[in-house]
């Protein structure tokens, strides 16, 4: 199994304070990885370490190593908006821009300086497309984006982070906000995509975290507890703390 993301002893410090210990685990190249655990266990924290969002918060440090294509993503070389077109993010709450569907999508070409209108409007239907809302809106691409529901919203947020052509994409619980049925066209977004890239997503939901991914990551108080295949870590997990968590003995 090709390998796309590795991380190794990453720990993160707000100031003085330690938020993550020391994690290592390897992503395979295409598939989803489920990030679970109680809140405040750093699950998003190590989420936002692989486009380098941490940068953005003042006295945020990160120590270790994490590579893409075996190359590290903290080196002081590398340019942190190039990573961030490879490895874009979804967040918990639909953030769309204030401006119609269809820019919102080209928002990201038009930065990276494409100027070709039809390739640009070629290249918004297609991201859509694959975020499964262009049938929902193909009749009102000119109209305010902040008029779609949030599901819709969220999924518009989808096909804006897929237009730039990313190899990964991380989804910090990004049905969280929505209802049952805009939540299950969320996961049938990502069952999609998971064959095209490699998927990271945040969620404190069991349910979603068994239904939607091929591996899942067990965080507790700041430390990765134990990783492996869904299916392994629903039913034979190694460690009795994970058997706790996912049986709802705490959280």
């Amino acid at each position: 199994m090709e390998t796309k993301l590795t991380a190794r002893a990453v720990s993160v410090f707000y100031g003085s304070s330690q938020a993550l210990f020391d994690v290592s685990m390897d992503f395979p190249a295409y598939g989803v990885t489920a990030l679970i655990g109680p809140s405040g266990c750093g699950k998003s924290t190590f989420l936002r370490c692989f486009n380098r969002m941490n940068d953005l918060i003042p006295a945020c440090r990160v120590a270790g190593d994490i590579t893409l294509d075996g190359q590290s993503i903290l080196a002081e070389a590398m340019d942190a908006v190039s990573l961030r077109r490879r490895v874009g993010m979804v967040f918990q709450k639909p953030n769309p821009f204030p401006k119609s569907i269809f820019d919102n999508v080209a928002y990201g070409l038009r930065v990276n300086g494409m100027r070709d209108e039809e390739e640009i409007a070629a290249v918004v239907e297609v991201a859509l497309k694959r975020a499964a809302i262009f049938e929902e809106v193909k009749d009102r691409l000119h109209s305010s984006a902040l008029g779609l529901s949030g599901g819709q919203q969220q999924r518009l947020c989808i096909a804006r982070a897929l237009a730039v052509a990313p190899e990964v994409l991380l989804m910090d619980e990004p049905a969280s906000a929505l209802d049952p049925i805009a939540t299950q066209k969320i996961e049938e977004t990502i069952h999609e995509l998971k064959d095209s890239l490699t998927i990271l997503i945040v969620t404190h939901n069991m349910q979603q975290a068994a239904r939607v991914s091929d591996q899942t990551a067990f965080f507790y108080m700041g430390k990765l507890i134990e990783h492996g295949a869904t299916d392994k870590i629903f039913t034979r997990p190694d460690q009795k703390q994970t058997e706790d968590y996912i049986t709802g003995r705490f959280g």
